[in-house]
């Protein structure tokens, strides 16, 4: 099992979607709120995902294209 720690920034017009959710549901990764500080205008979430690298890294993509911005908070993937 592989481990990133990431910072999804929500732009407006995507601060109600279920971006989060969605990761855990549509890959087989697990989602971890770290820390977070959302408005209803904007917000960012530290999140933890943990899973196969094949799958953060098609999370990674999914919420990308879904259009929150995500950097890695650590590093690369820690196995």
């Amino acid at each position: 099992m592989a481990n990133l720690k990431i910072r999804i920034t929500f732009p407006e017009d995507k601060i109600k979607e279920p971006i989060i959710y969605n990761a855990g549901k549509n890959y087989k990764v697990v989602t971890n709120i770290r820390r977070a500080d959302v408005t209803e205008k904007t917000g960012w979430v530290d999140l933890e995902l943990e899973g196969e690298i094949e799958e953060i890294d098609k999370a990674v993509s999914g919420m990308k294209a879904a259009g929150v911005i995500v950097n890695p908070i650590e590093g690369d993937v820690i196995e």
